[in-house]
């Protein structure tokens, strides 16, 4: 999902930085809760699982250039029923930043946008998170159905995200809007594997004993009481 270099370009780059730094807020305010509810090494080990994750899915697995972007396996939702929204968020920042600094550095202008499009699909997933997932259900209960939803929601924002950046940045033309539509039409297929990741995962933390408690996962992984 990186925004290709010179896609937005000048002053425009300014406005993804912005909305980086908005993003940035919502991330500190969700660290604050995290931080007060299992402290500080709790929050720093499930950021750093997440960072190596992230930086991992960026420039290890496999990833294509399509249309506009590239195609990578986030599994942002993977992270935030793993981990939570805060250590997701912040390993997601870190992690991009880490790749753009020592493998990447053409990527870094375009950091604040990337980060944007990253960051708000997480939150929009959390949000969807509490609406359809009932309070005392734990997340290794989650079903197929609340699966997808959750990796839809994330992935169409993703996919939303890097379409608007490149209509602000190269406009409507008609070759742009169809390096669009190519891209998006690749990225969502990863909706029809993230599910099935997720489920796994879950199965799997669901058979180990010594998660309820455990500081390197958030609470409402196995314990939604």
């Amino acid at each position: 999902m990186h925004i290709e270099p010179g896609l937005v370009a000048g002053a425009k780059l300014l406005f993804g930085a912005a909305t980086a730094a908005t993003a940035g807020i919502y991330t500190a305010k969700l660290a604050w809760t995290s931080l007060r509810e299992q402290g500080l090494g709790s929050l720093a080990a499930r950021a750093a699982m997440a960072t190596a994750a992230t930086f991992t899915f960026f420039q290890i697995m496999p990833h294509f250039p399509v249309g506009v972007s590239e195609v990578h396996f986030i599994l942002g939702s993977t992270l935030f029923l793993l981990l939570g929204a805060a250590p997701a968020a912040i390993g997601l920042a870190l992690g991009l930043l880490i790749q753009g600094m020592f493998f990447a550095p053409f990527d870094l202008p375009q950091y604040g946008m990337n980060v944007t499009t990253l960051l708000v699909p997480l939150f929009a997933l959390q949000a969807l998170a509490a609406k359809i997932i009932a309070p005392k259900t734990a997340y290794v209960d989650l079903s197929y159905g609340q699966a997808l939803a959750l990796s839809t929601a994330y992935q169409g924002g993703v996919v939303a995200w890097v379409g608007f950046w490149a209509l602000y940045g190269a406009g409507f033309g008609a070759a742009n809007v169809a390096a669009i539509t190519t891209f998006g039409a690749a990225y969502m297929l990863v909706v029809l594997i993230e599910p099935l990741v997720d489920l796994a995962v879950l199965a799997a933390a669901k058979t180990l004993r010594g998660l309820n408690g455990s500081p390197l996962v958030t609470p409402r992984l196995v314990n939604a009481a």
